[in-house]
This record gives structure tokens, C-alpha cells and sequence, in this order.
């Protein structure tokens, strides 16, 4: 009976904490930062779904239709939406099958690697000049000197910089045309083969993402960095924002995608938890 007695209480005071903690401002809820009962603030890392949203030129694009909106015959209000995409678009997982027979679909991949420390590697001065750049290993080997080895189990994100033209598609991925020709005029950062070998021989790291359309750069043909780390079923997470929100290291990544049956990937929601002493 004690023992129940102090479950309920607990609960209550549990209750209570939850009720207190959830109001919130209409300027906090705008904010890319939230307070959160991490005891740290949430960094929203995903960018909005709508027309704009970016997709790969050859992808259905984010479609939108609205079944109702306003009030009904019985006096509420009522809306409802249906939605249409391609997996991939937007930020988005590329599963490790996108690029592995027989690897993980979408609704196989273990939760424990979605979800864990995060570190950022920032090559956005070498891309500013450079839009076929490719993160080498000698970036993440530099990271290493400056903040230790990349840790094991660890999120792994790259910022190149290029979340800041999100969503114009030009500028964003070099070209706004759509189609099969328009797949040679990507030109964007990305991962390249060598440095994605280096991080599977070398380091056990639990995903990878970064803020382009592809973990390979805009002119691969071969796809070979996909290739090799989704063969090890490490998942890619693609079109992530506001990396430059965040630092080198010492925060957690949420990164929950849509639950699809045999899916190649999907829509992501991707957050960072920063604790409050470590807050930029």
C-alpha cells in the first residue's frame, strides 16, 4: 500500500511538472529554440514540408491538398488534409536498402541509431568557394585534433553551409530545373567515397547527415559514399537545418523519420537537445 500510495504521489507531482512546463509563449513557440525537459533547449534541425520543399529533380515533389477547412454543419471547426511525396525530399533518411539489397528498411532500423550524441563537423568556409567540395578525411582527422576522437555511437553531421539557400533550388542545388538532363547540373557538397570509408574502417558511428540533397556531392554518378555506409546499415539523413546553430560536439540528436513498411526512406523530424550550461 505505501509503495502505491507514493507511485500516485509521484505521479501527480509528475503531472503536475508536465502541466507547468507547457505553457508556453507564442514567442517561444516560434523560436528555433525551445526549453525542454531535457534540461537543455531543442534545435529544430528539420526544414518545413510545403510546395517548396526540395526534392531530387527526378522525385514527386511535396503535394498538399486541403479535404476541409472551417466550420461544419454541427457547429466545430474542422480541417483535414491529404498529403502526397516521394520518400525522398525534403529532410528526409535515406534507409540503408535506398542503397543495400538486403540491408535495413525504413521500419527496421533501430531506434538506438537514431537517437544519441551528436558531433559537427563545419566545412562551410571550403564550400563557400567550392560547390563540388567534398568533406575529406582529413576534415574529420582536423576535427579530431581540436576536439578529440569522434566518439563512439556517435551522430555525425556535416555543415556545408548551403541550409542557408534552402528552399531556392538554384542556388540550393545548382540548377532549378527538373528531369532527367537537369541530374548533371547538380552542384553541391557532399561526402566523399574516401572520407566514408575512413569513418567505416575507423570509427563506429551509429548515422550521418548534413545540409544538401545528397551524402554524395551534386556531380557523383556512382553514388559511392551512399554505398558504403548504408552496406553498413548507417543511415544518412539529408537536407538537415540549422547546423550552424550548433557546435562541435556535446549535444544529443533526435532523429525520428515516418514509419514506413519496407520504405527506401522518408520524411525525418530531426532535433538537437544543447544543455543549458552549453547553450551558444
Amino acid at each position: 500500500m505505501k509503495l502505491l500510495i507514493t507511485l500516485i504521489t509521484l505521479s501527480f507531482i509528475f503531472i503536475g511538472c508536465e502541466n507547468k512546463k507547457a505553457t508556453i509563449s507564442p514567442e517561444e513557440t516560434a523560436s528555433y529554440t525551445e526549453k525542454s525537459m531535457f534540461d537543455g533547449s531543442i534545435i529544430d534541425l528539420t526544414h518545413t514540408f510545403s510546395k517548396e520543399s526540395i526534392y531530387w529533380v527526378t522525385a514527386k515533389e511535396f503535394k498538399l491538398d486541403t479535404v476541409a477547412f472551417g466550420e461544419t454543419d454541427k457547429g466545430y471547426f474542422y480541417s483535414a488534409n491529404n498529403f502526397e511525396t516521394a520518400e525522398h525530399g525534403g529532410t528526409h533518411i535515406d534507409a540503408p536498402i535506398h542503397f543495400a539489397a538486403n540491408a535495413q528498411s525504413l521500419d527496421e532500423i533501430p531506434l538506438t541509431r537514431l537517437i544519441g550524441q551528436g558531433v559537427k563537423i563545419d566545412v562551410s568556409e571550403k564550400a563557400k568557394n567550392n560547390r563540388d567540395y567534398q568533406v575529406s578525411v582529413a576534415d574529420f582527422t582536423n576535427w579530431e585534433k581540436q576536439n578529440g576522437a569522434i566518439p563512439e555511437d556517435a551522430i555525425v553531421l556535416l555543415e556545408t553551409g548551403f541550409s542557408k539557400f534552402y528552399p531556392n533550388k538554384k542556388e540550393y542545388l545548382g540548377t532549378d530545373e527538373r528531369g532527367n538532363d537537369a541530374v548533371q547540373k547538380l552542384h553541391f557538397p557532399g561526402l566523399s567515397p574516401e572520407a566514408a570509408t575512413w569513418l567505416v574502417e575507423n570509427r563506429k558511428i551509429k548515422s550521418i547527415g548534413l545540409d544538401t540533397a545528397s551524402i554524395d556531392y551534386g556531380q557523383s554518378t556512382h553514388f559511392q559514399s551512399h554505398v558504403i555506409l548504408l552496406s553498413e546499415n548507417i543511415p544518412a539523413f539529408e537536407n538537415v537545418a540549422n547546423l550552424d546553430k550548433l557546435s562541435a560536439k556535446d549535444f544529443q540528436i533526435i532523429a525520428l523519420p515516418m514509419k514506413i513498411k519496407g520504405g527506401s526512406g522518408g520524411p525525418l523530424r530531426i532535433i538537437a537537445i544543447i544543455p543549458d550550461d552549453l547553450n551558444l
